[in-house]
């Protein structure tokens, strides 16, 4: 049995899982500076099945322009290696002494500008995401028995108004994210 409190944490939490992986995947992308978040998504081959890079290796930017990749077991190297290289993150590793090295290559204006085109992307994935959780709450709410229909009303007007809220919140990012990518 659902009640008008529950739909509302619920829609509040499959709203926020929609802007935390936003901003998850936002931090993955490239801007000229190096993050230690660019190399989250990359996964590797290792012992028979894809991980995530840093299961596998610590990774760190000791230089505004320069990653590295420690792998935990020197026999990963390889694999680590060919992992970055066919990431769609554009990077050149060189391995040095067991310790891989990720130059990041300076942005020009044409990849900037399809950067902040995956960016739209994303952002919008997230907003859909939003938008369903408003939707889904919306329906539960008019599913409801013995509730009148005021308190229905006020609930969906809160729906409305957190939705409005994580949305701008998306939007917040997304000018940062443009910003900190065009940045020069």
């Amino acid at each position: 049995m659902s009640t008008i409190p529950q739909i509302i944490k619920d829609s509040r939490a499959s709203m926020e899982k929609s802007l935390d992986g936003s901003k998850r995947e936002l931090s993955s992308i490239r801007t000229g500076k190096a993050s230690t978040s660019l190399l989250d998504t990359v996964r590797v081959e290792a012992y028979g099945q894809s991980m995530l890079l840093n299961q596998v290796a610590s990774v760190s930017a000791p230089e505004p322009r320069l990653l590295t990749v420690t792998p935990w077991d020197k026999g990963q190297v390889q694999a680590i290696e060919k992992a970055l290289r066919e990431s769609d993150l554009g990077l050149n590793p060189q391995t040095q002494s067991g310790v891989i090295r990720v130059p990041l290559p300076m942005l020009n204006e044409e990849r900037r500008r399809e950067l902040v085109k995956v960016v739209h992307k994303l952002a919008e994935e997230a907003r859909i995401g939003i938008r369903h959780a408003r939707t889904e709450g919306r329906d539960r709410l008019k599913k409801l028995d013995r509730t009148s229909e005021d308190d229905v009303k006020h609930a969906e007007k809160d729906l409305q108004k957190m939705h409005d809220d994580f949305i701008s919140k998306i939007d917040e990012l997304l000018k940062a994210k443009e910003a900190e990518i065009m940045e020069v």
